[in-house]
């Protein structure tokens, strides 16, 4: 993976330094150094700490980092989580792209612990999963903060597992048509997932020999109702709508995995920044 995170990370300092840092070198000498240490500004799940010492280190090799913390640590507001310290010019030019990374995985990852400690709560074993709505070119590393945070990846490409929706069943005639289609094809070891709208989806995808039945923007009556007729005789996955507020109405028994794609393409930002100091 270290050569696509390099790739993604050599775009990032493209757009924000192909030109270099006019301030910092007006200012500074190259060779005046500095230390600076990263700071949490709120209370979060750090993650992307070794995306940022990359960020720093792919500026200029000369600069030293050291990591306070580990990603999937709750930190404290005022934490400091990583130092570093060498040229200040190059100190400074990594600074914002390093930060980028950090607030976005870091914020996924709090977000993601939020989600996982709610559905803890319940006591049903459900799990948390995340989805595909993620940045472009980002989602290895978004998946990555979804786990550090506490909750499990859905599939990460359109290859790893069948998932017939809606638009599948409308272009293929019927629900039973494309789960027939479906496992002409896949691999022996690709599990069918068909997504359901409704109790009838549900009657047909079990007799199709669905593995796994995606309930879909059901309300928790038509879940239970769902879950019944189910009858353990698939995996369960709810989708559609599931909050933190709501999490008890959904994570219900027999309901084995809950995906959201808040996790991924809601969450906010998480609040770092970086001081200079010298001693």
């Amino acid at each position: 993976m270290q050569p696509r995170i390099d790739s993604l990370i050599d775009l990032a300092l493209d757009e924000d330094v192909a030109f270099g840092d006019v301030t910092s070198q007006s200012i500074f000498a190259v060779d005046h150094h500095s230390k600076a240490r990263i700071l949490a500004r709120e209370d979060m799940v750090v993650c992307g700490l070794e995306i940022a010492k990359r960020v720093f280190n792919r500026v200029d090799p000369e600069l030293k980092v050291n990591l306070e913390t580990s990603d999937g640590d709750q930190v404290s507001e005022g934490s400091t989580v990583l130092l570093v310290e060498g040229p200040t010019i190059s100190l400074l030019t990594a600074e914002r792209t390093a930060l980028n990374f950090l607030q976005r995985l870091s914020g996924i990852a709090s977000l993601s612990r939020r989600f996982a400690d709610a559905a803890g709560m319940t006591g049903t074993g459900v799990r948390i999963v995340d989805t595909r709505k993620t940045t472009p070119g980002w989602r290895a590393l978004e998946k990555y903060a979804v786990r550090c945070g506490g909750c499990f990846n859905h599939r990460s490409s359109l290859g790893e597992h069948v998932l017939i929706k809606e638009n599948h069943i409308t272009a293929a005639g019927s629900l039973a048509k494309a789960v027939r289609m479906a496992r002409d094809f896949a691999p022996h070891c690709a599990k069918i997932e068909v997504e359901t709208e409704n109790l009838n989806d549900v009657r047909e995808a079990l007799q199709a020999g669905a593995e796994v039945i995606m309930l879909d923007n059901m309300t928790p009556e038509q879940i239970q109702a769902a879950v019944a007729l189910i009858n353990k005789a698939a995996i369960i996955e709810i989708s559609g709508g599931v909050r933190l507020s709501t999490m008890a109405d959904y994570a219900l028994p027999g309901v084995d995995v809950i995906s959201v794609g808040a996790l991924t393409h809601s969450a906010p930002a998480a609040d770092f920044s970086m001081i200079v100091f010298n001693e």
